[in-house]
C-alpha cells in the first residue's frame, strides 16, 4: 500500500433535480468536513474542458480522484451505492467528439468527464466514481426518504476511498471508457 500525498474528490451532477442531486446537495457539508491533509473536495459542474484545463495546470498530479454522481441504472433501488474503478480505454473517435459537443453545450455528465478526461489524459492515478441510484427524476430541492437514509453510507464510502488502506477494502466494478456509452445513445 501507497500513502496517497493528493486525493481530489470531486462532485458532478445538477441542481434541483432532488435525488439526481446528491453530489451537488451534499457538497457543502462534504467541505466543512475533515478529510485529512492533502485531501480536496470541489464541485465538477463547470464543463469537462475547464476541468481538464484545471488537472492540467495542476504542479502536482492527483493520486485519487473519486467523483460522486447519482444516475439511473436498471435492477438497483433508490439508495444503492456502486463504486467503479475507472480502467480508461477510449469509444472510437466519433463518441469522442459527441461528448465533447455535449460539454460544450453545457451537459453535465460524469460520463463525458470521464471519457473527456481520458482523451486529455487527465486520469494520472485511480479514479474512482461512487454512484449512488436516485430513481426517476424530479425536480426539487429535497431527498426522498430512502437517499436521505443513503446518505451516511455515501459519505462513509467517499471516507474509505479518500483513505489509502480502506480503499482497498471496498468492492468496485470496472468501468471502461469504450463500452460506457451505447454508440446508439
Amino acid at each position: 500500500m501507497r500513502f496517497m500525498k493528493k486525493v481530489f474528490i470531486g462532485t458532478v451532477g445538477y441542481h434541483n433535480l432532488s435525488n439526481h442531486s446528491i453530489g451537488s446537495a451534499l457538497l457543502p457539508k462534504l467541505q466543512k468536513m475533515n478529510w485529512g491533509k492533502g485531501v480536496e473536495v470541489d464541485e465538477l459542474n463547470w464543463g469537462p474542458i475547464a476541468i481538464v484545463q484545471k488537472f492540467q495546470s495542476l504542479p502536482t498530479q492527483y493520486d485519487r480522484v473519486i467523483l460522486l454522481s447519482a444516475i439511473e441504472r436498471p435492477g438497483r433501488k433508490i439508495g444503492d451505492i456502486t463504486v467503479f474503478k475507472w480502467k480508461g480505454k477510449l469509444p472510437d473517435e466519433e463518441l469522442i467528439q459527441r461528448c465533447i459537443g455535449d460539454a460544450v453545450t453545457g451537459v453535465i455528465s460524469v460520463e463525458n468527464l470521464l471519457i473527456i478526461g481520458e482523451y486529455f489524459k487527465i486520469w494520472t492515478g485511480e479514479t474512482f466514481f461512487v454512484d449512488v441510484e436516485p430513481g426517476a427524476e424530479e425536480a426539487g430541492e429535497s431527498f426522498t426518504e430512502e437517499m436521505l437514509q443513503a446518505v451516511p453510507l455515501v459519505i462513509e464510502t467517499l471516507q474509505q476511498l479518500s483513505n489509502t488502506e480502506s480503499a482497498e477494502l471496498i468492492n468496485f466494478k470496472p468501468l471502461f471508457g469504450d463500452t460506457l456509452i451505447e454508440a446508439n445513445a
